[in-house]
């Protein structure tokens, strides 16, 4: 969903998919091990191209697996096993990485007067973190990889954007919450409450994400990250605004993405001048004020 590139003055609300890919793949069962090809190629006795090998899949077993209802078709047609009949080997694998993550984390918040160990701590996680998150991308790396197959990367992918979309289709179509989507981007939802206050919004942000929660299989979560108050969305990944992390923060946070105060392939004037002039127009709103800084 390509952002609505405006000024907000309405409380903007930012919930991110924790691990999103790393999560379908757990959830759906993908892996090259629970990979039954596209539908189109089912039931064939002639063997069929699967990644960079063949595979033959017995008509009779498959009657077997479809009326026992053990196994799903992602929305791109590639078919897999649930994980009753076999786990895969990349979700137990990232099972395993990202409850490693967790106990990680755990171990920050048990010692948090130690320094040194915290960045030792957060090296870790991060690192953890980061080879779940590249996981996709070695299924889906058909030039340079060691292990491609096609049918598993747009899977999580086309998973990716179906699980955005019926997330976007609940807060929209939710009456109570009065709440729009100004722009989502494979993780992330941006929800505008308009004519509520910044305390609204945190409320608001709580019920969705425990609704889209509730929607998804686990270990897919939708966490509330932050309200934007005000903000503006320029284009895809550029966006400003003053960043409340908590619903009792009273002094915001100037947050930006993308924009040339941030970018480091520009003037350092403009940087400042640029930020300066946010500054004013989110804490006046009145763009004389702004006027009469620049000239």
């Amino acid at each position: 969903l390509e952002p609505n590139s405006r000024f907000y003055a309405d409380p903007l609300i930012v919930l991110d998919f924790q691990s999103l890919y790393p999560s379908i793949i757990i959830a759906y069962n993908y892996c090259f091990s629970t990979c039954l090809g596209r539908v189109e190629h089912l039931g064939q006795s002639e063997p069929f191209e699967f990644g960079a090998s063949q595979l033959r899949l017995s008509p009779r077993m498959l009657k077997v697996l479809v009326e026992k209802n053990l196994v799903t078709v992602s929305p791109c047609g590639a078919v897999f096993v649930k994980s009753s009949v076999r786990e895969g080997i990349l979700p137990r694998m990232l099972n395993e990485i990202l409850t490693t993550r967790l106990m990680v984390k755990a171990s920050m918040k048990l010692h948090k007067e130690n320094s040194i160990l915290q960045r030792v701590l957060h090296s870790r996680q991060l690192g953890l973190k980061l080879i779940a998150n590249v996981t996709y991308g070695y299924t889906a790396a058909n030039f340079s990889g060691r292990m491609p197959c096609v049918e598993v990367g747009d899977s999580v992918v086309s998973k990716g954007r179906e699980t955005l979309e019926r997330a976007i289709k609940l807060v929209e179509s939710t009456e109570r919450w009065g709440a729009k989507v100004m722009y989502g981007d494979t993780d992330s939802m941006f929800v505008l409450c308009p004519g509520r206050t910044r305390q609204d919004a945190f409320k608001i942000g709580e019920e969705i994400a425990e609704a889209v929660t509730r929607d998804n299989p686990p270990p897919v979560k939708l966490k509330l990250e932050k309200v934007y108050q005000p903000s503006i969305l320029q284009t895809k990944k550029r966006y400003v605004g003053y960043m409340y992390e908590s619903a009792d923060q009273e002094k915001p946070v100037y947050e930006a993405k993308g924009i040339e105060t941030v970018r480091r392939d520009g003037c350092p004037v403009v940087s400042k001048m640029l930020e300066k002039v946010l500054r004013i127009l989110f804490e006046t709103q009145d763009v004389s004020r702004v006027k009469d800084y620049t000239c």
